[in-house]
């Protein structure tokens, strides 16, 4: 199946003053309420019973596939189940009106088990759920302070590269469940996938992972298949979630403590939701609100602390259960994931521990296949495209997958995306030369040709010839940009190697921006000597 992200325009074959226009465009784009409109909203599912089922079923998928998933995730952060779940469930719930995606499911997560798991083995269950909503508030303050807005900057090699390595961790969380199991899993399993694979053929208002679970665990429960279950995977808990106010000394001390874990699993958070968000967006081509989807997290993280939860972020694999498997598009599923989630774990705990594992395997397999942009890894793909951008692409997935973490591997595919780009820039800048006779004097004409910052304009003093040129130089600079104070810096140098071979030079052209800049600056960096 091939993902939406694959079907963009690659914006690095235009021109790059075409790139900065489209860069103008997007941003005022963005400004645009219209574009936030969510379709189909709340009220039309409301009024629509084929849509409200949609919603309502995905919502109950969604809610078993997050029980394993929680369960899991709280072992990981060394703390009790129900810490897991009972974050699942707040967050989810609150998510699903303080959010800016609609759709996208938000629980505990592994990533954010693995930042703050240390807190809890070091300090106890107090200072780990008031690293949870220390957080929650930097994640207010960094959506206030508008980090969202950085989204728009990572480029499209980066995101096929996140939705690649997403797909494979997705398959990688599978394999425990695979690995040194009865063989009565694998024909589970099978079957599983077979049926989320025909389901769709037949008819799409019941959703086929629904139907898969159901299915695969009556056989276990009529024949007595001697299969792991979710009930193996930890305890559930049998009341609801009560409110949490940590015991621990509000003083420096106790900030200096938690602040590191706190900050980290902020940003860790916050990027994996931002990033699932844009590839929600893509999948539904629809568009959200990124901030409020930053200061909602935080929030969600706030009450998750307070109700005794490990905190959590956007679930990419339970967002594509909900978004491409069950075709939910609004906040009714996320809400009812939530609410599902709860009624399972504490009223229906005793059906919830048969599912075999084997039918959660199944689903998230079919989700790990569906989300890889198979598109992307194509012969052709690969030789059309620059070699900088498939070395982004194959370095995001290949970090992410080595580490584990998501954010470390959109963070160093970002970094070398700006190397790529920097070092494909730093060739657009040209120098002409040509010597004219004006008036019976000589003049030596440059003309500089394209964008000059730190990369471009480093060797931008090699350009000249000081000492075979006319007394008088003109540089045209007409068809380009000053954009730095290195530029600036290098244009100072030339003035002065120039004027040490008693030489005048005279730049011509210069558009507003630039002599702004250059007046500013020129003759006060102390270069050029």
């Amino acid at each position: 199946m091939r993902s939406p992200v694959a079907s963009e325009t690659p914006t690095h074959f235009l021109p790059f003053s075409d790139q900065l226009e489209s860069l103008v465009a997007i941003a005022r784009r963005t400004e645009s309420p219209g574009r936030y409109r969510p379709e189909p909203s709340v009220l039309t599912a409301l009024r629509t019973p084929r849509i409200l089922t949609r919603e309502v079923l995905a919502g109950l998928v969604v809610a078993m596939a997050l029980i394993p998933e929680a369960i899991s995730f709280s072992i990981i952060a060394g703390v009790d189940p129900r810490v897991g779940l009972f974050s699942s469930f707040v967050m989810a719930v609150s998510i699903a009106f303080l959010g800016g995606r609609p759709a996208m499911i938000t629980a505990a997560t592994g990533a954010i088990a693995l930042v703050i798991a240390p807190v809890a083995r070091d300090y106890g269950i107090d200072y780990f759920i008031a690293t949870v909503i220390l957080a929650g508030i930097f994640q207010v303050l960094l959506g206030v302070l508008g980090v969202a807005k950085l989204m728009r900057f990572i480029p499209r090699s980066v995101m096929v590269g996140f939705v690649n390595s997403l797909a494979i961790l997705i398959f990688i969380a599978q394999l425990p469940q695979l690995l040194g199991v009865t063989w009565l899993v694998y024909p589970l399993v099978a079957v599983g996938i077979t049926i989320m694979v025909v389901m769709p053929r037949i008819t799409k208002i019941i959703p086929a992972p629904l139907v898969a679970i159901v299915l695969l665990t009556a056989a276990t429960v009529v024949f007595a298949f001697a299969v792991p279950t979710v009930g193996d995977q930890g305890e559930l808990p049998r009341s609801l979630p009560s409110l949490f106010v940590p015991n621990v000394p509000l003083t420096w001390q106790t900030f200096q403590m938690i602040a590191p874990f706190a900050l980290a699993m902020a940003v860790v958070g916050l990027l994996e939701s931002l990033m699932t968000a844009k590839l929600v967006d893509e999948i539904t081509d629809t568009h959200s609100r990124k901030t409020r989807e930053a200061w909602g997290q935080g929030i969600a993280n706030m009450l998750s602390g307070l109700f005794g939860g490990m905190g959590g972020c956007a679930m990419i694999g339970q967002t594509m259960i909900n978004v491409k498997a069950s075709g939910a598009r609004t906040r009714i599923s996320t809400f009812l994931a939530g609410v599902f989630l709860l009624i399972l774990v504490v009223g229906l705990g005793d059906v919830v521990a048969i599912i075999p594992m084997a039918a959660l395997v199944a689903v998230m397999v079919m989700v790990s296949v569906a989300t890889f942009d198979w598109h992307s890894i194509r012969p052709s793909t690969l030789k059309a495209m620059p070699v900088g951008e498939t070395v982004v692409m194959v370095a995001t997935v290949a970090v992410v997958v080595a580490t584990d973490n998501l954010a470390i591997g959109v963070i160093v595919g970002v970094i070398i995306s700006m190397v790529v780009f920097a070092r494909k820039v730093a060739h657009f800048a040209t120098v002409t030369r040509s010597e004219l006779d004006e008036q019976g004097e000589q003049v030596a004409r440059y003309t500089v040709d394209g964008e000059l910052f730190f990369a471009s304009s480093n060797d931008l003093t090699t350009q000249f010839d000081y000492v075979d040129d006319p007394e008088r130089v003109v540089i045209d600079m007409s068809s380009s940009h000053i954009w730095d104070a290195s530029t600036v810096a290098a244009l100072d140098a030339i003035t002065t190697k120039y004027s040490q071979h008693g030489k005048q030079v005279t730049f011509e052209g210069l558009n507003d921006a630039s002599i702004r800049l250059q007046g500013r600056l020129a003759g006060k960096l102390g270069t050029g000597h």
